[in-house]
């Protein structure tokens, strides 16, 4: 049962037996850079737990960082001679770039997504890459469609997704080996769609319905392919679909949390055609399933609002469909 913010973080940061005997299969110390935004402590956390004292586990970012275990290094990732003191380690998970707000400053999207990882890959030319991307470099699909496929030609709507597909060039041009990791949407119960969606029912705000329908996954079971994709760094980069196996309805799920909630539901636009969706199948294949279905993670994200749980205020505006987020 998650009651506490403790009870919240302990689960996030769990390590399963496959994300332990991972861990200690690598080679070299893990570096996190970006480790200060919303997976980066969860994730820094689950690396430290399941790798044991056999390595370091350093996260980097402009704001601190306090996991026990985990060394903290302060760097602006614009700042090239920074990056060029940094500790070159073999493992890089490679969070960092910027998308809420992208709308008001399109060069300052452009540069964290397209300029940082260009200097970060100069100055750690002989790691292996994780690196976050997100399903956006995909078209809006038919919520039929079961999802993109890492097959598919990417189609990115508005300046952040093409941004995204940008970071992704980088990475394929400079790192050797190198996961592109494509996630969405994290939940962590303080924020993701579903609590987003959730959070309207409890308020009585309407829902939109413009964007039809949403895939989602528990943090953890990002943090552990995460940690786990480094195994599966390829030359030329691995791309990787992260997200559950579900394809939910915006509808059916504000029902749901209106019927556990026992709160009338509000609806406002038109049911759109399309919607961001990925097809996670063959991370399935390689890692196995999700442990957390996408039920268990509505009952888990309804049972946080309903004990009065905290937000972290940060919206996912999964309703938009024009791209401009």
């Amino acid at each position: 049962m998650i009651e506490t913010v403790a009870d919240l973080e302990e689960a996030l940061s769990c390590p399963s037996d496959d994300d332990i005997a991972a861990a200690r299969r690598l080679e070299g110390d893990i570096l996190i850079l970006g480790a200060g935004g919303k997976m980066g402590p969860s994730l820094a956390r689950l690396c430290r737990r399941a790798a044991g004292d056999s390595r370091r586990v350093i996260a980097v970012s402009r704001h601190a960082v306090e996991v026990p275990g985990v060394e903290f290094i302060a760097c602006d990732l614009l700042d090239r001679e920074a990056v060029s003191r940094l500790p070159r380690c073999r493992n890089v998970l490679y969070l960092a770039g910027r998308k809420f707000g992208s709308t008001g400053a399109p060069e300052l999207t452009w540069a964290m997504n397209t300029v940082v990882p260009a200097i970060v890959c100069e100055h750690f030319h002989s790691s292996r890459f994780v690196a976050f991307s997100t399903g956006n470099v995909y078209p809006l699909v038919d919520p039929a469609s079961g999802g993109s496929r890492e097959s598919d030609p990417p189609a990115p709507v508005g300046e952040y997704a093409q941004s995204c597909l940008g970071r992704e060039r980088v990475f394929e041009y400079f790192a050797r080996p190198c996961v592109l990791f494509r996630l969405n949407y994290a939940v962590d119960l303080r924020y993701g769609v579903l609590v987003d969606i959730a959070r309207k029912v409890f308020a009585g705000a309407p829902v939109d319905l413009t964007v039809p329908a949403f895939n989602v996954i528990w943090q953890r079971d990002a943090n552990s392919y995460a940690l786990r994709s480094l195994e599966h760094c390829s030359a030329p980069a691995r791309i990787l679909n992260i997200t559950g196996a579900d394809t939910l309805r915006v509808r059916d799920a504000a029902n749901y949390f209106a019927d556990r909630f026992q709160k009338p539901v509000r609806f406002t636009g038109a049911e759109g055609p399309a919607a961001l969706l990925s097809d996670a199948r063959a991370c399935f294949g390689l890692m196995g399933a999700p442990s957390i279905s996408s039920p268990q993670l509505m009952d888990m994200v309804a049972g946080w609002i309903e004990a009065g749980g905290t937000s972290l205020g940060k919206p996912t505006h999964f309703e938009v469909a024009d791209g401009r987020f």
